[in-house]
């Protein structure tokens, strides 16, 4: 029986229950990716980060989530009250709802029951998960404009636009995984890679959304919410105590919910790499979960390097970017991709499909350097020279002072 079978016989009180572990391990990867963002950063700069509270520094992310709860909660005059307290809440709760379709096992036994840790398996797993993100960038924009101040207005169209332009090229980089997998089912998509993992066989679609879903989550450096010159913080400038708890909550589960989805698209889901598939059994089945959330690891790991390592961008390069490298190449991308699957379905030799292949990577080299050319023609070509402006320049009366050094007198010329 396939995943999808398994749960769909899934009682209601099973489901609360995995539910309930979901969200329960939400949570404490949140945690834990704070105190292992801020222990890499601090190694990275050759400091020791948080190494007070608790064993290693472990309980100060819980410590942090405390003193905000304990924090004043300020709500400004200016702010419209009830958008201002719903923009946090929509926020964090698209993303926990982006698990929902997540894969993290295989089939295991809970409570007596043959299930899979999956809530449900709808068969456009994938495009549940788009849209929830979509919804999320509500939350960014209300917050901004709810708090009847500039700058977090700014930093909320800034954020929106950022969001908004970087889910297309992620969208369409997932196309060609469509596209080989024959399904939008997350479920199914993992079972099309027991032999291949997409990572491989979809590189530039790999590629893209690993950078589409850097700029996706306004990570550095791509974390352009908030201005060099402005010195706040973006969309959430206003906010405090709590309702701040939950934009630092969401940044982080969404980390965790773009890694996941890419796991579960590229990198074979809860399937163990090729060679290791019999630790699968390990566990009951259970020990497919640490194969998982390696993998996520993983992806977090990658982002933290990318924040110690790389400086943020100017705003008009990022979005240039976005819309004049990543949709025209993903675009590129899925026509080859399309072609290439008719050709293998339609029973067409390999030879042609390997000549098909290799005339696209010779033309993409050919223009490629056919630019490169003509960008350093334009940087080498001399300067060219700025003729003088032909007018007359009126000559002003000066007047000079001068002393005769015989009679000691003062003369004017």
């Amino acid at each position: 029986m396939t995943n999808a079978q398994i749960i769909a016989n899934d009682p209601g009180w099973l489901i609360a229950v995995k539910a309930l572990l979901v969200f329960a391990l939400c949570v404490l990867l949140t945690l834990m990716s704070v105190w292992g963002e801020r222990r890499l950063v601090a190694r990275m700069q050759q400091r020791l980060g948080p190494n007070r509270v608790g064993p290693f520094g472990l309980v100060q992310a819980l410590a942090d989530g405390v003193k905000l709860a304990l924090k004043e909660d300020l709500i400004p005059a200016a702010a419209d009250k009830v958008v201002f307290i719903i923009a946090p809440i929509i926020s964090v709760t698209t993303c926990f709802m982006s698990f929902a379709v997540i894969p993290f096992s295989g089939q295991v036994t809970l409570f007596g029951k043959v299930t899979a840790m999956q809530l449900t398996d709808i068969p456009v797993g994938v495009l549940y998960v788009l849209s929830i993100a979509s919804i999320g960038v509500y939350g960014i924009v209300l917050a901004g404009w709810s708090s009847g101040s500039t700058y977090p207005l700014l930093g909320g169209l800034r954020s929106s636009a950022q969001v908004i332009s970087y889910e297309i090229a992620m969208g369409l980089s997932l196309v060609a995984v469509f596209i080989y997998a024959g399904s939008m089912s997350t479920s199914e998509i993992v079972a099309a890679q027991s032999q291949w993992w997409y990572a491989v066989v979809l590189f530039p679609s790999f590629v893209i959304y690993g950078i589409s879903m850097v700029g996706e989550t306004n990570r550095a450096p791509f974390d352009l919410a908030e201005a060099e010159g402005e010195l706040v913080g973006g969309f959430h400038t206003e906010y405090s105590s709590l309702k701040f708890a939950l934009f630092f909550l969401a940044e982080y589960v969404n980390i965790i919910a773009v890694s996941a989805l890419a796991t579960t698209l590229f990198l074979g889901g809860y399937h163990a790499p090729p060679g290791l598939g019999f630790t699968e059994a390990w566990l009951g089945g259970w020990f497919t979960m640490v194969w998982f959330f390696t993998k996520v690891i993983l992806f977090f790991f990658v982002f933290v390097w990318l924040r110690g390592t790389l400086p943020r961008m100017r705003y008009d390069q990022f979005m240039q970017f976005g819309w004049k490298v990543l949709i025209p190449v993903s675009l590129a991308w899925i026509m080859i991709v399309a072609t290439l699957r008719v050709l293998s379905l339609n029973g067409a030799p390999k030879a042609a499909t390997v000549a098909f292949a290799s005339t696209v990577v010779l033309i993409i080299m050919l223009v490629n350097f056919g630019f490169e050319s003509a960008r350093n023609k334009k940087k080498n070509a001399p300067f060219a020279e700025v003729s003088e402006p032909e007018f007359a320049v009126p000559q002003l009366p000066i007047k000079v002072s001068t002393i005769n050094v015989s009679t000691g007198k003062k003369g004017d010329q």
